[in-house]
């Protein structure tokens, strides 16, 4: 271990990790992963390397891709992809992290279900009654080097507030410490900021009216390969990422997202600013060297 760098063995071991201490809500997604043929993308009029939501055309690829051998599936969507991540970097065997999305009642939400259990994610998901509306899914189509990404959020789509009002729900969200959504997009345009500036939305974030005024607002911007920018107590902070070799990088899809989960896992243990960005740097760099948002058996990270 690197002098300086935080213990999380000794941080699991100091600090008490609660059940639902972390509680997420967004659109819950399964990966479908494969490697396709050619023939595959062009039935589909798909990109070897894009990203799409899919329309009529794209009915039938979520069941047609389990022709292929080695169909792989893993629980998706921003705010589960977090969850997931930041439940395997905390270590602990309690469901720290809970969950709340829609899903439908068929063989996809079985999968994930089964798969957020796995992973020691609780999951709080309103079931959709409609027939017509099947569990969120995202094709994943590999060949070569090449992802193209198809995504049906149809159930997800379909949460409603009705869900949270239940009784024994409310509870959970009463109980969390942390509460976290990924659904924050054009952020800066909803505001009014009037600015493309990274760092200027930042500081006009964080300057925000707040409920609680006792404490400042902490404000997190991402940039992919460039800095993290955060202002916290209106102090504006670049932090580096850590650098890799290109040849190494083998699918940047959930990098953010496990960035997220790594910041919170660390929040969660109540740690500094700066320990935070840490994990967070680590899990990210661990997760574009590998296909999607997928970890090894047991985090390792000192």
């Amino acid at each position: 271990m690197a002098s300086g760098e935080p213990n999380t063995k000794k941080m699991r071991e100091d600090q008490t990790i609660s059940e639902g201490m972390l509680l997420g809500m967004g659109n819950p997604l399964l990966d479908v992963a494969a490697v396709v043929t050619k023939e595959f993308l062009d039935k589909y009029e798909l990109l070897p390397d894009n990203a799409i939501l899919a329309d009529a055309k794209h009915k039938d690829i979520f069941e047609d891709m389990h022709q292929f051998t080695e169909v792989e599936f893993t629980p998706g969507g921003a705010t589960q992809n977090t969850l997931r991540t930041a439940q395997w970097m905390t270590g602990s065997p309690e469901f720290a992290t809970l969950f709340f999305g829609c899903i439908a009642k068929d063989r996809h939400g079985d999968i994930m279900t089964k798969a957020m259990k796995e992973g020691s994610v609780k999951t709080v998901y309103q079931i959709n009654g409609s027939n017509s509306e099947p569990t969120g899914t995202c094709a994943v189509c590999i060949t070569g080097n090449n992802r193209s990404l198809v995504a049906n959020l149809a159930s997800a789509n379909c949460f409603t507030k009705a869900h949270l009002d239940d009784k024994a729900n409310w509870a959970h969200v009463e109980r969390a410490k942390l509460v976290y959504t990924a659904e924050a997009e054009a952020f800066s345009e909803a505001q009014g900021f009037g600015t493309k500036d990274v760092k200027e939305i930042a500081l006009k974030a964080a300057s925000l009216p707040k409920h609680n005024s006792k404490r400042s607002r902490t404000v997190v911007i991402t940039q992919g390969a460039e800095p993290t920018i955060i202002v916290e107590g209106g102090k504006l902070t670049e932090y580096a990422i850590i650098p890799i070799e290109k040849e190494k990088i083998v699918d940047t899809n959930g990098a953010g997202d496990a960035f997220v989960g790594g910041y919170l896992s660390q929040l969660m243990l109540e740690r500094s600013t700066e320990q935070c960005v840490r994990a967070a740097n680590y899990v990210a760099n661990l997760i574009i060297q590998r296909h999607g948002c997928t970890f090894t058996e047991k985090c390792v990270y000192e």
